[in-house]
C-alpha cells in the first residue's frame, strides 16, 4: 500500500461545531494597541468617488466584505460600515486596467482599526482596446519552503509564465490559486518576484499554507497574508466575465486544523455581489480547496476529507445556479475536472509538482497552470506544462510500463473530461478508443513510491488518477499512435514502440 498524502480526513471535528453568524471581532482583537487604549467599536461610514482622471463612474461595486453599494452617476458612494471591516474594495469594472503594483492587483484601501469616518477614492485608467476577448492564468501551489524552492520558481516557473504571456494581449492576467508559500512567509516576497517577473497583472487566492498558525481564530488566521495581498475574498470584471474570489479554508485551530468551509459572512456577502450581476452571465469563482472531488470515490473512503472539499458546498451551488459557473481550484497537486449541474471545476495540477520534488504531480499532471481563452461568454482552456509547448497535452507509455496493466500501452490524458476522445492505432490502424481506468501514473510510481523516495520529501507518493487510458496490442505490434482530441476539437498525438 502507499501512503496516503497530506490530506487526512479530519475526523476530530466534532458534529457540534458552532459558526458565528454575527462578525467575530477575534481578528480586531489579536491586532489591537498594547498600550491600553480602546478601540471604537461604533458604526464606521466610508465615503468616497471611483473615477478616471476626475470623471465618476457609475454603477461600481463598492464593498467592505458585508456589504455591497454601487455608485451613483457621479461615481460616489456612501458605505455605512461597522468597526469590524478591515477593508473597503472594489469590483474593477469591465473595461479598465487592474490597478497593480509590481503585478500585484491593488483594487482596495486598508481601514485603520478605530476609525469612525473615513473617504476612499479609487482611480482607475480605461483599457486601451476592448476586453471582450482576454485571457487569464491559474497558478496553483507554488508552495515554496526554502530558497530552493523559490530559485525554481524564479528560473522555471515564472520565466515560463512570462514567455506564455507575451503571446497574448494586454487584457491578460493570473490568479495565484493559494498556498503561495509553504508556511514561511517572508517567502512572500519571492512569490511578488515571480510575479513582476511574469508582467501581468495577478490577484491572490488564500490557501491554508498562507495562514497564522498561531492564530486563536480563523478570523486572525489570514492577518500576514491580509497585509500583502488584501482582502481574502472579493470580485473583480473583464469583458464579460464576473471574476469572484472566496477564502474556502476555515481555520480551526494551531497548529495546522482547517476544513474546507464557506463561513455565513462570506456566502451572505457573495449574494450581494452576484446580486449585482446579470442572471445567466459568465461566472469565474477561484478558491484554494476543491468544491468537490473525485478522492473519496478514486480512494473507496468511508468519509470524505473535511481538508479537502468545501463541507456546505451545497449552498454555493445554490447561489450560483442562476449562472454559467467555472470553479478554479487547487490544493490537491493534481488535475480534475468535476461537473455539478451548470458548474465546471477546475482542479489545477500544481506550479510546484509534488512539491518541487521533481517534473511531476502525484498523479503523473507536469508542473504547470491553467490557460483560459475568453470570447464573450465562452472559455476554452488547456494545461500548460513548465517547459513544453501547449501541444504537450498527455504522456504515452510503453507495453510493460504499468505494473498493473503489463500487457498495455498507457496514455495519461492530465486534462481530460469526458467531452475528450483518447483512441489508439495499431501499425497504422484504428483500434477504437483506449480504455479509461482508475490507477496509478507510471511515472509517479516510478518518481515516488516507496519509504525513501522522493529523497527531498519521502513522504510524498503517487495518488489514484481518473485520467489514465490503457490499450492492449496484438502479437503483431510494432507501433501504437495514441490520439487524443479534447472538448474544443484540438488533436494531439504521440507514437510509441511496442
Amino acid at each position: 500500500m502507499f501512503r496516503r498524502r497530506f490530506l487526512q480526513s479530519l475526523g476530530f471535528v466534532g458534529a457540534g461545531l458552532s459558526l458565528p453568524l454575527a462578525p467575530a471581532l477575534a481578528a480586531e482583537a489579536e491586532q489591537a494597541p498594547t498600550t491600553g487604549q480602546k478601540l471604537s467599536l461604533g458604526p464606521l461610514t466610508i465615503r468616497g468617488k471611483v473615477h478616471q482622471n476626475g470623471t465618476g463612474l457609475p454603477g461600481v461595486a463598492v464593498t467592505d466584505g458585508y456589504n455591497s453599494v454601487l455608485t451613483d452617476k457621479a461615481g460616489k458612494y456612501l458605505l455605512e460600515s461597522n468597526a469590524t471591516a478591515e477593508f473597503v474594495h472594489i469590483s474593477v469594472p469591465r473595461g479598465y486596467a487592474f490597478p497593480h503594483e509590481k503585478g500585484v492587483a491593488q483594487f482596495y484601501q486598508a481601514i485603520k482599526p478605530g476609525t469612525a469616518k473615513m473617504t476612499a477614492d479609487f482611480e482607475l485608467q480605461k483599457l486601451a482596446g476592448d476586453d471582450t476577448k482576454h485571457t487569464f492564468v491559474v497558478w496553483a501551489d507554488p508552495q515554496m519552503i526554502n530558497k530552493k524552492d523559490c530559485h525554481e520558481l524564479l528560473t522555471s516557473s515564472a520565466p515560463d509564465l512570462q514567455k506564455l504571456a507575451a503571446q497574448y494581449d494586454a487584457n491578460t492576467f493570473a490568479i495565484g490559486c493559494g498556498d503561495l508559500v509553504w508556511d514561511k512567509f517572508e517567502l512572500f516576497e519571492d512569490y511578488k518576484k515571480a510575479v513582476e517577473i511574469s508582467k501581468i497583472p495577478f490577484f491572490q487566492v488564500i490557501g491554508n499554507h498562507d495562514l497564522d498558525l498561531t492564530a486563536r481564530a480563523d478570523e486572525g488566521s489570514s492577518r500576514t497574508f491580509k497585509s500583502h495581498f488584501g482582502p481574502t475574498y472579493y470580485s473583480f470584471n473583464r469583458g464579460e466575465i464576473h471574476y469572484v474570489v472566496l477564502d474556502n479554508v476555515f481555520f480551526i485551530g494551531p497548529p495546522k486544523k482547517y476544513i474546507g468551509y464557506l463561513p455565513e459572512q462570506q456566502l451572505q456577502w457573495l449574494e450581494q455581489d452576484l446580486s449585482h450581476v446579470k442572471p445567466g452571465t459568465t461566472v469565474v469563482v477561484a478558491l484554494h480547496i476543491p468544491v468537490n472531488s473525485g478522492d473519496q470515490r478514486r480512494n473507496n473512503l468511508k468519509e470524505e476529507s473535511l481538508g479537502g472539499v468545501v463541507s456546505n458546498r451545497a449552498e454555493l451551488y445554490r447561489i450560483l445556479k442562476p449562472y454559467t459557473t467555472h470553479i478554479m481550484s487547487g490544493h490537491t497537486h493534481v488535475c480534475e475536472k468535476i461537473f455539478h449541474e451548470n458548474t465546471i471545476e477546475h482542479t489545477h495540477g500544481a506550479v510546484c509538482g509534488a512539491w518541487w520534488t521533481g517534473p511531476i504531480c502525484t498523479d503523473g499532471t507536469p508542473s504547470g497552470y491553467g490557460v483560459y481563452e475568453v470570447s464573450g461568454p465562452d472559455i476554452k482552456w488547456y494545461y500548460k506544462s513548465v517547459g513544453h509547448d501547449r501541444q504537450y497535452q498527455f504522456r504515452s507509455y510503453p507495453k510493460g510500463s504499468a505494473a498493473d496493466h503489463p500487457a498495455d500501452v498507457v496514455a495519461n490524458v492530465w486534462n481530460w473530461d469526458p467531452q475528450w476522445k483518447v483512441t489508439w492505432f495499431e501499425n497504422g490502424v484504428r483500434q477504437g478508443e483506449m480504455r479509461q481506468q482508475t490507477g496509478l501514473d507510471p511515472m509517479a510510481v516510478k518518481l515516488q513510491a516507496g519509504d525513501q523516495i522522493p529523497a527531498k520529501h519521502k513522504w510524498v507518493d503517487p495518488t489514484m488518477t481518473d485520467h489514465l487510458f490503457f490499450a492492449t496490442p496484438s502479437a503483431g505490434a510494432k507501433e501504437i499512435r495514441i490520439e487524443v482530441t479534447d472538448r474544443f476539437g484540438q488533436v494531439y498525438s504521440d507514437t510509441v514502440a511496442v
